[in-house]
Formats: C-alpha cells, structure tokens, sequence
C-alpha cells in the first residue's frame, strides 16, 4: 500500500474515503487508456503513484457529479472562458 494514502490528510482534502477511491480509480481508467500524467513521471514506479501526485499536487479532482477534472491546464482555462467563467483569471474585470 502506498504511504501517502495512510494519511488522513489526502482523505480530507478530496472529502473522504469514497471519494478519494472514486477518484483514484477513475483516473486510473483514463492513464490506462491514453490520458497523459500531469506531473512529471519520471521517477514514478507506477500509475498508482502518478495519481496519487497529482492529487497532492491539486492537478486533479472530481465535481460535484462525479467527473474528474484537472486544474491549472489551458483546457481549463479555456472550458471557463467558453463559460463565461475567466474574469477570476484575468484579474477581476472591473476597469
């Protein structure tokens, strides 16, 4: 078992055990069919491993429905433009 999943604090930061497992395994699901890791990977053993970095590192989580989604990428910053969302990105908006 990986250390970092005996600390209570990665349960809390994602909300809880069930969560913490949806999201391991889902994104397990997409590293195994293509997804590339979003920290760097070398020195990672395996894919248990990446996932579990990326959540230390805040580069994963899941929304209110369950999805996984990244933070911190251009895709992301590009999904919250398209909604209307990216005036926190660029500094408020209020000139």
């Amino acid at each position: 078992m990986h250390d970092e999943l005996k600390e209570e604090g990665i349960v809390r930061k994602i909300g809880g055990r069930f969560k913490l497992s949806t999201l391991i395994q889902k994104r397990m699901i997409m590293l195994n069919t293509g997804s590339r890791p979003l920290v760097e990977a070398r020195g990672l053993t395996d894919k248990m491993q990446i996932v579990i970095q990326e959540i230390l590192q805040d580069k994963i989580y899941l929304d209110t429905s369950g999805v996984v989604q990244t933070r911190g990428t251009a895709a992301d910053a590009a999904r919250r433009a398209m909604m209307g969302d990216i005036s926190a990105d660029l500094g408020g908006g209020d000139d």
